[in-house]
């Protein structure tokens, strides 16, 4: 009689195989075994793969490389000098390891699809231009990892629900790069707005900025360690020049639709983010959007089904995000700029019975913890979902000239033909997303 053995599970098979796994060997996410995470297991660091290696990924590495429980093992861009700038940084900082045999450093690769294929890689930071984040954060998440994804999370609206029906089936931790939910001030603002500590909101006022106009650029030789063509990916074919493709945040390729949603996907994936968690709206979003100038509006606007308004409002405005209500007012910035009106709810500590959200000091710390336990994230991919939703679908209005009704449940523009084929775009091959 013969007897069917269980593989031994380890570290590597809970994150390889995400839910699926787990349950398969009758292991639930919150009972796993001490060794497999804790001090004493066969290794308690993450591996990290980059993906992406130019502004934005800096200011990764500037976290990621004085972390205990992660080490970077590859990197991925399509311009090897700067895969080779992120190569030579790493191996660096990590230089004492890797001359006592501890660490083997840092692989790179031309092509993402090549770093995802590892086996030895647990998680892949997507730091892409804002084109290439469904398509590697798909991949990746195909090849069984963990992905923390820069914001906005997609290029398109349709690509959201991509990312969450894949992260869903797969069973793996997304986390989406809206890193102010890790921060005390906009939680603490987000909690006074749940329990209506300021009465009904009247309207709430965002601070986005503006870029430069997009602006005709003369073709210039393409670098020889460049794939220029791969750069552009799914977006229609462009002459090169360094002032398109570069990563600053004053301009760059940030400033053409063809590559992101302008500010509206720049700051106001931050900013919408705080306020669709403070109205609770994370799972669903506003049902109107209004651009600058449709029948005399004075502020890109949209609206929410209880009446709430959000207006992208610049004029002299101090504060990120101001919420105001029938009994005061909160004001809440980056670097703890925070004030209220009555002043005494800046120190109004909440109830036991009132809501407290989600606590997380640290979005990477709360990525890889959730990559260990494997709970979802403060902002798990349907969060990033909807959230890039707002931004996409402010960028439609404006694009067009006139406001759109929005069904958040079944997540269709309402009674525009014209504007629903904006939900999606078409991707140049051989770039397909599916």
């Amino acid at each position: 009689m013969s007897h069917s053995t269980v593989p031994p599970l380890t570290r590597r098979t809970v994150l390889q195989r995400g839910l699926a796994g787990i349950f398969a060997y009758a292991v639930a996410p919150n009972f796993f075994p001490a060794s497999l995470f804790g001090k004493n297991a066969p290794s308690n660091r993450l591996t990290v793969g980059m993906v992406g290696n130019g502004l934005i990924c800096n200011a990764h590495l500037s976290t990621l490389l004085g972390r205990e429980d992660c080490r970077i093992v590859a990197v991925s861009d399509v311009w090897r000098s700067k895969a080779v700038k992120a190569r030579d940084r790493i191996e660096k900082f990590y230089g004492g390891d890797k001359t006592s045999g501890t660490y083997k450093g840092v692989d790179i690769y031309a092509k993402y699809e090549d770093l995802i294929a590892r086996d030895d890689i647990d998680t892949v930071f997507v730091t892409t231009p804002d084109h290439w984040h469904a398509a590697v954060a798909r991949g990746a998440m195909l090849a069984g990892k963990d992905v923390y994804c820069e914001k906005p999370i997609t290029l398109t609206l349709r690509e959201g629900r991509v990312l969450v029906d894949t992260a869903r089936r797969q069973g793996r931790i997304f986390q989406s790069g809206m890193q102010q939910r890790s921060n005390a001030s906009f939680r603490k603002a987000a909690e006074l707005i749940r329990n209506g500590l300021i009465g009904d909101l009247k309207y709430i006022r965002t601070k986005l900025g503006e870029f430069p106009p997009p602006v005709a650029l003369p073709a210039q030789p393409i670098p020889p360690d460049l794939d220029y063509d791969r750069w552009l990916g799914p977006t229609p074919w462009r002459p090169f020049n360094e002032k398109r493709i570069r990563g600053d945040y004053g301009g760059g390729w940030r400033c053409f639709l063809e590559y992101g949603a302008r500010k509206n996907g720049d700051w106001g994936a931050h900013h919408f983010d705080i306020i669709q968690w403070a109205l609770g709206m994370d799972h669903t979003g506003p049902v109107e959007f209004i651009p600058k100038g449709f029948e005399g509006a004075r502020y890109q606007t949209h609206i929410y089904a209880n009446g709430v308004r959000v207006e992208r409002y610049e004029d002299g405005q101090k504060f990120m995000i101001e919420f105001t209500g029938s009994k005061g007012t909160v004001r809440v910035s980056r670097n703890d700029e925070f004030e209220t009106d009555p002043p005494s709810l800046v120190t109004r500590a909440l109830r036991a019975d009132e809501v407290h959200l989600y606590v997380s000091d640290n979005h990477e710390s709360d990525f890889f913890n959730c990559v260990r336990s494997r709970q979802r994230p403060i902002t798990d991919v349907e969060i990033g979902h909807r959230t890039a939703s707002v931004c996409h679908l402010s960028g439609i209005a404006e694009k067009l000239g006139r406001a759109l009704r929005w069904d958040p449940a079944k997540e269709e523009i309402i009674g525009d033909p014209m504007a629903s084929r904006l939900l999606d775009r078409p991707r140049r091959a051989p770039y397909a997303l599916l």
